[in-house]
């Protein structure tokens, strides 16, 4: 088959979407920064935050508006997931290295950053729970801990 006839047939051919397309690759590019994946973390705390506040004042308003509970609670859901992402996804797969546990102090600072990232999944899980600002408060702590053990030297 000619070039010219093979590149016809592609360009003809229907696309098929076949999912969400992502912007990493799970390569060391190197074009992703760290402090902004931090930065991305606080903003959707926040953001489940303010979903926390109007659902609970939406749930106590007469009649309820059960269009813009739904609303915020999925907004809510949206961003505890992009936060398990983010820790799962770039911290736990691709930043936090593996350490050798006989050398001990490398070892237990890498226990700690794990520990710190699982508890953070678990915390976005309860922020999708529940509508608890206390959740969502301890989350921002662990996000301060980890940030603070991430770039320790």
């Amino acid at each position: 088959m000619k070039r010219a006839t093979l590149a016809a047939v592609v360009l003809a051919s229907p696309l098929v979407w076949v999912g969400p397309l992502y912007s990493h690759c799970e390569i060391p590019c190197g074009i992703y920064g760290d402090e902004a994946r931090i930065a991305q973390i606080a903003e959707h705390i926040g953001t489940i935050e303010k979903s926390m506040k109007q659902i609970t004042e939406l749930s106590r308003a007469q009649p309820v508006n059960a269009n813009q509970l739904v609303r915020w609670v999925g907004n809510k859901e949206k961003h505890a997931d992009e936060i398990q992402h983010i820790v799962a996804q770039y911290f736990m797969t691709q930043r936090v290295k593996p350490a050798d546990a006989s050398r001990a102090a490398s070892h237990k600072k890498y226990v700690t950053k794990l520990t710190l990232l699982h508890r953070m999944l678990v915390g976005a899980m309860k922020c999708k729970q529940t509508t608890d600002p206390a959740h969502a408060a301890e989350l921002r702590k662990l996000l301060a801990e980890f940030k603070a053990a991430y770039f320790a030297k």
